[in-house]
């Protein structure tokens, strides 16, 4: 039998950062028919240490058995119920110029569970328009809509020097997550809620000192 997940363990956001990746690399073998895996084989895929593999699911109960290894399809659906993905998260993006236009244009996010209701933006001239059949409205629109509307996650894809006031703005109206695209950390009213940022440019930094790093060491 499986383990059954840990509950009310603190888990390491090291290793949460890691459980996307083990859910994806599992969708993969599940697509080429790979019924059970060690976790040695994992580690031959994935280029991250067997050691590693058990000790990041022992977090969650390790789900495997000794000899055995693991089961794909219950890794997978564990995994993918402990990222809650096991329901619809809707989302609203905040920004509809090419960074905003972009996600709501990525359909995989659908398949995921996450789903673009509504896109906002300051620019009348967008006003009226829609990409893939989700509406562009006004940020005056932003109360009402949210009334009308339940809303899990607002990313934000604008400038930075209204990203605070803005997500101020959706912590009063409710929202508990924000996906934040804006280059700037921001300052909440309310500290409790969910904040992932995303600074593209901070990525490509990194980027850049690896390569530097490469260059000078070959």
């Amino acid at each position: 039998m499986e383990e059954e997940i840990v509950l009310g363990k603190e888990i390491s956001q090291a290793v949460i950062r890691r459980m996307p990746r083990y859910y994806r690399y599992l969708g993969d073998l599940l697509d080429e028919g790979v019924e059970r895996i060690s976790s040695n084989e994992l580690s031959e895929k994935m280029k991250v240490t067997a050691s590693q593999i058990r000790q990041d699911l022992n977090n969650f109960g390790g789900f495997g058995q000794q000899g055995y290894g693991y089961n794909v399809q219950y890794l997978y659906d564990e995994i993918g119920r402990i990222l809650g993905l096991q329901q619809q998260h809707n989302i609203i993006v905040i920004g509809a110029g090419n960074l905003g236009q972009a996600l709501a244009n990525y359909s995989k996010f659908e398949k995921l569970g996450f789903v673009i209701i509504g896109l906002f933006d300051v620019n009348p001239m967008l006003r009226g328009h829609s990409l893939r059949g989700i509406p562009i409205m006004m940020l005056e629109e932003l109360e009402s809509f949210a009334a009308a509307h339940k809303i899990d996650i607002a990313a934000l894809t604008m400038p930075k020097h209204s990203a605070d006031s803005v997500a101020n703005r959706l912590v009063g109206l409710g929202i508990r997550a924000i996906w934040n695209f804006a280059h700037v950390d921001l300052d909440l009213m309310d500290k409790n809620v969910v904040v992932e940022n995303v600074h593209l440019s901070d990525s490509l930094m990194q980027l850049s000192y690896n390569m530097l790093r490469s260059q000078e060491e070959s």
